[in-house]
Formats: structure tokens, sequence, C-alpha cells
């Protein structure tokens, strides 16, 4: 029994090594470039070193985005929907990127709603800092290396990203792409030395700006505010000139995102037959409108967005949150994801017997590891998305490597369990006593491992105040992880603590055995799933190439186990096999898709940033479906209320369009999307209709409760 969770051990320890390595491993595929080219776009690194590469010389470097016609990206406010492009540098120590320096951005009509981008060819230029501690490590060059990410949109939209590494030679001089830097560099806006400020006349922002050339005097400007989701970008607006002074009145977003006390502003015009751009910070005076509502006097025109959203079912207070994860994780238990896990607890709990003591100590390091666990990766998501990355509950099994390596991992203990192989007989007799004496530790990895795979099983009880957690204070947040980590750990340690209940478990015996190779099944069973959950992000290739890589890590197992002459020679081979397979098929296991539909039939449409919005806009009712293959309770939803013939028929009669937005792969912008609707996990369900509040859904998707929404349109 203790080779159990020796094995445990050992492989939980072995698996988060392998995961913590992984994203160094897919950069360095992804990397030694610097172009990435798609269907609608040319993304190209690009440098500007025109003295060489030492302290205080000027050097630039850049992404230059090539767009296909009818396409664009995005400014940092992108205006009514999409994201802006994200640059992520991997510089040596001493070298320091400093901000983009945007171009000036343009207008994108979308409907009735507008948007602020590029088409055509745009470069974003980011000056590299040289200090005096930088020592290049070749001597020759310096290396750089970007992880870009943007939205590329027409009607459709199409989240993509690129790795990029550029070597900038020390010596001579890197000016190739000196007109384009030159372009950009003209065409950055001034800094206004005048004065510039906003008062807010009930749902309208007055805003007066002195200080423009007087060449433009008379002219109409464009207005782009840089702090997203205060105004209405597609609402009409006035403006007009007093002298000197130019002066406009702008609709606030009736779903604003804040109440600033200043507004960076930038202004574009046409200036001696060359569009120019003028940036001022205009202070705000005023009281703001209440959120939600629009003063008659507005001539802004309502849009439907995401953002708008302000779900029930979102708790409001703090301590009910606190309850929710409480009595969340004590459910955890009960799902069958958590269930091969807890397996494995209860056949060393029935080994204690009678040791009062030892089951008190296994039960308490058994939750210390749920407990820790959740926090460690409630840390993690805060910590990550504070510098910019776009992640979600359930993270981990976004990625397929890890999927892969839980798939394996579950592999060796289902075959552990079933009695083909003993840990004991990988090490020497000595290193298994001492590892099989530490029980401790072993129920604590016990708890790592349950807390790994159980955590995208939370969002269906949890997905509401695990989005308000990650929005309160770091504090506050880590006490909602640490209490759903306590609920899920409530029962063992109940179970270990008090000896009334502790005496109904069964005694140790024969029967152990006998569950312990019956306990492989749903190992096994898991197995499916995880395969299933590749096959959804890698595709049939590989999904195959998976359960081939099983095959030879079992058959590897098997001869290891193996007992006289033979063993070495069986063994040898087996792990060559499983080495050639990993070799020559294990590329297409976290080999992305690229022709697969996400959209589930020809029922349900692929979901893109903005296009719930443009539909409703333009008349249309939409119902989104926010799923992911990982997701136990998103399937049983689609198979049974989503494939319900009443609640189809209802959708076909009041015209809704069904949109499903696939988290499968890790999607920044479905996980922005689900951040506005104060939700960090799936499955989530929102009905939008024109002229209606948005409707959120619970979790667990009701029939009638679904039906009734559709018949109040």
């Amino acid at each position: 029994m203790a080779h159990t969770h020796q094995l445990t051990r050992a492989l939980v320890a072995a698996f988060f090594v392998a995961v913590s390595a992984f994203p160094t491993w897919a950069t360095a595929q992804n990397g030694n470039q610097t172009v990435v080219t798609t269907e609608q776009v040319r993304a190209e690194l690009m440098a500007y070193a025109p003295d060489g590469v030492d302290a205080g010389k000027q050097v630039w470097v850049g992404l230059q985005i090539k767009h296909q016609p009818e396409w664009h990206t995005y400014w940092k406010n992108p205006g009514d929907s999409g994201l802006p492009i994200t640059l992520s540098w991997t510089l040596p120590a001493g070298v320091q990127a400093g901000d983009i320096a945007w171009p000036l951005p343009a207008k994108i009509p979308v409907g009735n709603l507008a948007n602020y981008g590029y088409g055509d060819t745009v470069l974003l230029p980011v000056p590299l800092t040289i200090t005096p501690q930088f020592k290049p490590l070749t001597g020759t060059d310096l290396q750089i290396k970007l992880q870009a990410s943007w939205l590329v949109c027409k009607t459709e939209c199409v989240p993509q990203d690129g790795a990029f590494t550029l070597h900038l030679p020390l010596k001579g001089s890197t000016a190739l792409n000196a007109p384009n830097f030159d372009a950009a560099f003209n065409a950055q806006p001034q800094k206004l030395a005048g004065s510039s400020a906003i008062a807010i006349e009930g749902g309208v922002l007055k805003v007066s700006v002195d200080g423009l050339p007087a060449a433009l005097q008379g002219k109409t400007l464009e207005f782009f505010p840089e702090t997203p989701e205060i105004i209405e970008p597609a609402a009409a607006w006035t403006q007009a000139w007093q002298g000197g002074r130019w002066s406009a009145g702008v609709p606030i977003a009736k779903h604003r995102a804040g109440e600033p006390a200043a507004l960076p502003l930038l202004l574009v015009g046409d200036l001696n037959g060359q569009r120019s751009g003028f940036v001022t910070t205009a202070a705000i005076s005023g009281t703001w409108p209440a959120a939600g509502s629009l003063p008659a006097n507005t001539t802004a025109t309502p849009t439907a967005s995401f953002t708008a959203v302000a779900p029930a079912s979102v708790p409001t207070s703090f301590w009910f949150a606190l309850v929710g994860a409480l009595l969340g994780g004590m459910i955890l238990n009960l799902m069958p994801c958590v269930f091969p896990v807890l397996a494995i607890k209860v056949i060393g709990f029935a080994g204690h017997g009678d040791d009062l003591r030892a089951q008190r100590s296994g039960g308490l390091a058994y939750s210390a590891g749920v407990v820790l666990s959740f926090v460690a990766l409630g840390a993690l998501m805060l910590a990550l998305r504070s510098a910019g990355e776009q992640l979600g509950w359930g993270f981990q099994l976004q990625s397929p490597a890890v999927v892969a390596a839980l798939a394996a991992l579950f592999t060796v203990l289902g075959l552990n369990l079933a009695g083909v192989f003993e840990f004991g007989q990988f090490v020497p007799a000595g290193v298994a006593s001492v590892q099989s004496s530490n029980k401790t530790t072993n129920a604590f990895l016990s708890g790592v491992l349950a807390v790994v795979i159980a955590s995208p099983c939370t969002a269906p009880f949890m997905g509401a105040s695990l989005g308000l957690a990650l929005g309160l204070p770091a504090a506050q947040a880590l006490l909602i992880f640490t209490v759903l980590g306590v609920g899920m750990a409530l029962p063992f340690l109940a179970l270990a603590w008090w000896p009334t209940l502790a005496r109904r478990m069964p005694r140790p015996g024969p029967w152990m055995l006998t569950f312990r190779h019956a306990m492989a099944f749903p190992m096994f069973a898991t197995v499916v799933w995880l395969v299933w959950v590749l096959g959804q992000q890698s595709g049939i290739n590989g999904a195959a190439a998976l359960l081939a890589l099983l095959v030879a890590l079992a058959l590897a197992l098997w001869s290891l186990a193996l007992q006289g002459r033979g063993r070495r020679v069986i063994a040898a081979l087996s792990i060559a096999i499983l080495a050639l397979l990993a070799g020559a098929i294990g590329g297409n296991v976290v080999h992305p898709v690229t022709t697969a539909s996400t959209a589930g039939g020809e029922r349900w449409q692929a979901w893109a940033p903005g296009k719930a919005e443009q539909l409703v806009a333009a008349g249309t009712p939409v119902f989104v479906d926010f799923t992911a293959a990982w997701c136990v309770t998103c399937q049983y939803n689609e198979q049974t209320t989503l494939s319900d013939s009443a609640v189809l028929g209802d959708f076909d009669a009041k015209k809704v369009i069904l949109l499903r937005a696939d988290w499968t792969r890790r999607d920044p912008a479905i996980t922005a999307a689900l951040a506005q609707l104060g939700r960090n996990g799936v499955p989530v369900y929102v009905l939008l209709a024109p002229g209606k509040a948005p409707v959120i859904f619970s979790e667990i998707l009701s029939a009638s409760a679904l039906r009734q929404a559709i018949a109040s349109l």
C-alpha cells in the first residue's frame, strides 16, 4: 500500500517540475524568428540603432503589422470593443524597454459601435534604455525576445499572438528600417503646452483645450480619450472654436469603467496637409452621474456590451463569498474529476486502522496540501494577472502539455493500483523504506494532486466568488482561496479527528487489495476524459499520439517489473520504443488544431469579441455559451438543457443567434469577456436582447429558467 503513496509523491513532484519547465520549452520552440504571418496580418520585429548598442545610445525596436484589406487591430483604448495590442519583452540584464510610442489611431465604425485602431500598415516603436550594467553574454550582439498578442478584426475577430527573436549587433549601425521608424517618429503626437479642463454637466463631458496650433483653428478635430470605457465612442458629440480655445461636448458612457480625476486626451487634425496629433491631460471637475443612467440631454446611443452586465448572482458581500467558498469546496469532493484522487486517500486512510494518531496526522497533512495548493494557485493567478497575463481559473488545463502530463500521471497511478508494478521495484530497498515511513509527506502530496485535478471543477459552484476574489485586494482574495481549500479538506479532516466517525471506517483486511485494484478503473476513466480534452485542443492526431505514448509508457513500466534474465533486454527495448515514439510523434500532442471548429455544430456560431454587441445593436437577440472541453458541467449542460428540443425550438421561434465561446485552449479575449462579466471560470451563460437588461443564468443550467427568459423576448 505504501508503494502507491511513494509513487504519488514522486510523480507529483516530477509533474510540477515538468509543468514549470514547459513555458521555457515552448518559448524555445517558437523563437529565432522576426516575422509571423497569418491570413490576416504580417507582423515583423524591427530595430533601429544608428549608432550601435551602448549606454546612452539611441536604440529603438518595434513591431510592424501589415493588415490585409478591411482588417484592423486596436489602439491602447480599443473603443466599444476589441483588445489593445500587448508587447512583452525578454531582455538581458541592464536593458530596459519603455512604453509603446502609440501612433495616431483612426476611428473605425462597426454598425452602431465605434472602435479605435489601425488598418493598412502600422509600426509600434518602443525605446530601449541601455544602462552601464548591460554586459553582453556573447560580446557581439544583443538578443531581444518579444511575445506579442493582438486581436485582428473585420466583421469577425481573431485573437493571435507571435514569438519573435532579434539579434542586434553591438557595433556598427542598424538602420535598415530607418524610413519606417522615421515615419513613425514624424507621426507621433506632440504634447500641448496650453491648459485643458473637463467639467461634468449631467451626462456630458464639457472639454476645453488651449494651446493648439493657430493653423488648426476653425477645423474639425478627432477626439480620442486614452482611458477606455469613459465616453460613448459611437455617440454624436459637438465641438466648437472660441478664438484659440477648442471645446467639445462628449457623452459619458452609460456603463463607464470608473470615475477618473483626470483624463489623458489625444486630438487629431489636419495641419498643413498632414494628419497631426496633440496630447494633453485634462483635470475633471463636477460630479459623475449615477452609473447605468444617461440624462435626457445626452445624445449618446446606448450600446449592448458585456461591460453593461451587473449579474445578480455575483456576491456583493465578502462574507457571503466566504460561505459560498466553504460550501463549494465541500461539494468538490463529489465531482467525478476529483473521485480518482480521493480513492488513493481512502486506501491510505483505511490502512491506518485503529491508529488514531496516524489518522489525525494524515488528515492534517492532506488538509495542509489542499489549502496551500489552492492558495498557491490563487496567488499565481493574481501575480500573473497583475503582470498583464489573461488567465482564468482552471488555466492549467488550457495547456496541452499539462493535460498530457496529467494523463500520463493517472495512467501510471492506474497501472500501480492494478498491480502491474510497484514503485519500490525501481529504487533501492533502503530508499523505499525511508519513503514509506514518511506517510505525512505522502498525505500532503495527495492533497496537492487533488487540487491540481480538482480546480477546473470549482467553476460551477464558485464562478461568482472566484470572479469577485480576483477583483478584491490580494489579502481578501487569498482568504477566499484559503476557505475554498478548507471546504474541500473538511470532510477528511473531520473523519481523521473524531474517533466516532473514524470507527465507522472499514477495518484493514483482504478487501483493501480488491478495492485497490478496482480503483484503477476510475484512474483509467480519468485518462479517457483527459485524452478527449486534448483532442479538442490538438485534434485527432494529438489524441492518437498521446494514446500511443501512454501505451508505450505502460509497456515500459510492465517490462521494468519483470523478473529473470530477459528483464534487461525487454526493458531496454520498451524504453527505446517509448523514446523513439516521443521524438517522432510527441510534437503532435502540443500542436494546436488548425482546422477545428469551435462552434459546436451548424446551429452554433463561434463567438468573437464584439460580435454579440454588433448583433444586438442590429436588433437580434443573442445567447452566449462560455464553455470548455475540460469543464464537466459545461458538457453536461450541452448534452441536456442546450440539446433540449423545446429549448432549441424556443430559440428558433425568437430568432436567437447562438454563440459559443470555447475556452478549451487559452484565449485572452474570452478571459477578458469573462472578467467583464464578473466571472473567472466556465460555464457562463448570457442572454442579450435589444432594449433589455442582459441575463446571466446559473451554472447548472435549467431548461425552465432558460425557456422563461426566452419567452420574455
